[in-house]
Protein backbone atom coordinates (compact mmCIF):
# COMPACT_ATOMS: atom_id res chain seq x y z
CA UNK A 1 0.00 0.00 0.00
CA UNK A 2 1.28 3.26 -0.64
CA UNK A 3 2.29 6.09 2.07
CA UNK A 4 0.33 8.94 2.46
CA UNK A 5 1.73 12.53 -0.07
CA UNK A 6 3.83 13.99 2.53
CA UNK A 7 3.22 17.53 3.86
CA UNK A 8 6.02 18.95 1.42
CA UNK A 9 4.69 17.04 -1.75
CA UNK A 10 1.06 18.53 -0.60
CA UNK A 11 1.77 21.95 -0.20
CA UNK A 12 3.81 21.57 -3.51
CA UNK A 13 1.27 20.08 -5.68
CA UNK A 14 -1.19 23.12 -4.05
CA UNK A 15 1.22 26.15 -4.40
CA UNK A 16 2.57 24.97 -8.00
CA UNK A 17 -0.82 24.23 -9.25
CA UNK A 18 -1.45 27.60 -11.19
CA UNK A 19 1.84 27.75 -12.84
CA UNK A 20 1.61 24.23 -13.98
CA UNK A 21 -1.77 24.29 -15.22
CA UNK A 22 -0.67 27.42 -16.67
CA UNK A 23 2.69 26.12 -18.56
CA UNK A 24 0.79 22.35 -19.28
CA UNK A 25 -1.76 25.29 -21.47
CA UNK A 26 0.81 26.51 -23.62
CA UNK A 27 2.82 23.25 -24.29
CA UNK A 28 2.20 22.90 -28.23
CA UNK A 29 2.69 19.36 -28.36
CA UNK A 30 -0.98 18.60 -28.61
CA UNK A 31 -1.62 21.66 -31.46
CA UNK A 32 -2.93 21.27 -35.09
CA UNK A 33 0.02 22.65 -36.53
CA UNK A 34 3.11 20.56 -33.87
CA UNK A 35 5.12 18.79 -36.75
CA UNK A 36 8.52 17.54 -36.53
CA UNK A 37 9.68 20.51 -36.91
CA UNK A 38 8.10 22.59 -34.19
CA UNK A 39 9.23 19.47 -31.91
CA UNK A 40 12.65 19.92 -32.69
CA UNK A 41 12.96 23.60 -32.09
CA UNK A 42 10.62 22.72 -28.74
CA UNK A 43 13.13 20.26 -27.93
CA UNK A 44 16.19 22.53 -28.71
CA UNK A 45 14.15 25.14 -25.94
CA UNK A 46 14.44 22.74 -23.92
CA UNK A 47 17.71 21.67 -23.50
CA UNK A 48 18.38 25.40 -23.61
CA UNK A 49 16.87 25.41 -20.24
CA UNK A 50 17.95 21.77 -18.67
CA UNK A 51 21.51 22.34 -19.45
CA UNK A 52 22.27 24.64 -17.55
CA UNK A 53 19.97 24.44 -14.67
CA UNK A 54 21.47 20.88 -14.02
CA UNK A 55 24.59 22.63 -13.93
CA UNK A 56 23.40 24.68 -11.37
CA UNK A 57 21.99 21.59 -9.38
CA UNK A 58 25.10 19.76 -9.49
CA UNK A 59 25.42 19.54 -5.62
CA UNK A 60 21.98 18.40 -5.08
CA UNK A 61 20.96 15.89 -7.69
CA UNK A 62 22.70 12.92 -8.94
CA UNK A 63 23.77 12.84 -13.09
CA UNK A 64 21.85 9.80 -13.72
CA UNK A 65 18.43 12.01 -13.20
CA UNK A 66 20.04 14.61 -15.56
CA UNK A 67 17.52 15.21 -19.25
CA UNK A 68 20.68 17.22 -21.34
CA UNK A 69 22.10 14.13 -22.58
CA UNK A 70 18.86 12.32 -23.59
CA UNK A 71 18.01 16.13 -25.45
CA UNK A 72 21.12 15.89 -26.82
CA UNK A 73 20.61 12.72 -28.31
CA UNK A 74 17.03 13.60 -29.46
CA UNK A 75 18.43 16.51 -31.32
CA UNK A 76 21.33 14.61 -33.35
CA UNK A 77 18.60 11.78 -34.16
CA UNK A 78 16.97 14.54 -35.40
CA UNK A 79 19.42 16.15 -37.50
CA UNK A 80 21.42 18.70 -35.58
CA UNK A 81 25.07 18.34 -35.77
CA UNK A 82 27.25 18.76 -32.10
CA UNK A 83 28.44 22.53 -33.62
CA UNK A 84 24.74 23.21 -33.98
CA UNK A 85 24.05 21.72 -30.50
CA UNK A 86 26.82 23.84 -29.28
CA UNK A 87 25.58 26.77 -30.98
CA UNK A 88 21.89 26.55 -28.98
CA UNK A 89 21.24 29.49 -26.73
CA UNK A 90 20.88 28.59 -23.18
CA UNK A 91 18.87 30.35 -20.30
CA UNK A 92 20.46 32.83 -18.77
CA UNK A 93 17.16 33.65 -16.24
CA UNK A 94 16.90 30.47 -13.77
CA UNK A 95 15.15 29.63 -10.34
CA UNK A 96 17.45 30.92 -7.43
CA UNK A 97 19.29 27.12 -5.71
CA UNK A 98 20.24 28.29 -2.40
CA UNK A 99 20.32 25.19 0.00
CA UNK A 100 18.88 21.82 -0.09
CA UNK A 101 15.18 23.63 0.25
CA UNK A 102 15.42 25.42 -3.09
CA UNK A 103 17.13 22.50 -4.74
CA UNK A 104 14.02 20.32 -3.78
CA UNK A 105 11.75 22.77 -5.41
CA UNK A 106 13.58 22.70 -8.70
CA UNK A 107 13.75 18.58 -8.46
CA UNK A 108 10.02 18.75 -8.12
CA UNK A 109 9.24 19.76 -11.23
CA UNK A 110 12.03 18.37 -13.39
CA UNK A 111 10.70 14.87 -11.95
CA UNK A 112 7.90 15.28 -12.26
CA UNK A 113 7.95 16.09 -15.71
CA UNK A 114 8.59 12.61 -17.01
CA UNK A 115 5.85 11.42 -15.83
CA UNK A 116 4.00 13.16 -18.39
CA UNK A 117 6.54 12.03 -20.59
CA UNK A 118 5.54 9.02 -20.24
CA UNK A 119 1.92 10.15 -21.91
CA UNK A 120 4.05 12.34 -24.70
CA UNK A 121 6.27 9.35 -25.38
CA UNK A 122 3.02 7.48 -27.11
CA UNK A 123 1.42 10.63 -28.01
CA UNK A 124 4.18 11.58 -30.10
CA UNK A 125 5.65 8.24 -31.49
CA UNK A 126 2.07 7.96 -33.00
CA UNK A 127 1.52 11.97 -34.14
CA UNK A 128 4.92 12.48 -35.48
CA UNK A 129 6.52 8.30 -35.37
CA UNK A 130 9.35 8.91 -33.49
CA UNK A 131 10.46 6.80 -30.48
CA UNK A 132 13.26 6.82 -28.10
CA UNK A 133 16.14 5.89 -31.18
CA UNK A 134 14.71 8.74 -33.55
CA UNK A 135 13.71 11.49 -31.37
CA UNK A 136 11.73 10.75 -28.23
CA UNK A 137 14.38 9.19 -25.53
CA UNK A 138 14.01 12.58 -23.48
CA UNK A 139 10.23 11.43 -22.98
CA UNK A 140 10.87 8.25 -21.55
CA UNK A 141 14.55 9.27 -20.31
CA UNK A 142 14.29 6.82 -17.16
CA UNK A 143 12.33 4.20 -19.35
CA UNK A 144 11.21 1.64 -17.25
CA UNK A 145 12.62 3.21 -13.62
CA UNK A 146 10.11 5.98 -13.96
CA UNK A 147 7.73 4.94 -11.41
CA UNK A 148 10.64 3.67 -9.10
CA UNK A 149 12.30 7.16 -9.76
CA UNK A 150 9.68 9.02 -9.07
CA UNK A 151 8.75 7.10 -5.30
CA UNK A 152 12.65 7.58 -4.55
CA UNK A 153 12.39 11.43 -5.46
CA UNK A 154 8.90 11.60 -2.91
CA UNK A 155 10.89 9.34 -0.03
CA UNK A 156 13.28 11.92 -0.60
CA UNK A 157 10.61 15.36 0.01
CA UNK A 158 8.99 12.95 2.94
CA UNK A 159 12.71 12.61 5.02
CA UNK A 160 13.50 16.77 3.98
CA UNK A 161 13.56 17.78 7.74
CA UNK A 162 12.47 21.23 6.70
CA UNK A 163 10.92 23.56 9.15
CA UNK A 164 8.11 25.93 7.54
CA UNK A 165 10.22 28.77 6.36
CA UNK A 166 12.63 26.31 4.16
CA UNK A 167 9.16 24.49 3.22
CA UNK A 168 7.85 27.82 1.90
CA UNK A 169 11.02 28.59 -0.57
CA UNK A 170 10.92 25.22 -1.54
CA UNK A 171 7.14 25.72 -3.01
CA UNK A 172 8.35 29.05 -4.15
CA UNK A 173 11.59 27.24 -6.07
CA UNK A 174 9.32 25.03 -7.59
CA UNK A 175 6.82 28.01 -8.79
CA UNK A 176 9.89 30.06 -9.76
CA UNK A 177 11.07 26.47 -12.29
CA UNK A 178 7.59 26.74 -14.07
CA UNK A 179 7.47 29.98 -14.30
CA UNK A 180 11.29 30.71 -15.49
CA UNK A 181 10.39 27.36 -17.92
CA UNK A 182 7.72 29.72 -19.05
CA UNK A 183 9.46 32.81 -19.88
CA UNK A 184 12.37 31.20 -21.67
CA UNK A 185 9.49 28.88 -23.88
CA UNK A 186 7.45 31.68 -24.87
CA UNK A 187 11.18 33.77 -25.54
CA UNK A 188 12.40 30.93 -27.91
CA UNK A 189 8.60 31.22 -29.24
CA UNK A 190 7.91 27.89 -29.19
CA UNK A 191 4.61 27.66 -27.12
CA UNK A 192 1.36 27.64 -28.62
CA UNK A 193 -0.12 30.52 -28.89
Amino acid sequence: MANPPSPLLLALREGTHASHKRLEQRLPFFSEHFDLNAYRQLLAAYLGFHAPLELALADHQPTQRHKAPALRHDLRALGLSDAELAALPLCGTLPAIDDEASALGVMYVLEGSTLGGQVLKRAMAERLGIDSDSGAAFLDVYGPLTGAHWRSFLDRLAQAALGTAAEARTVQAAISTFDCFEQWLAARRVLAH
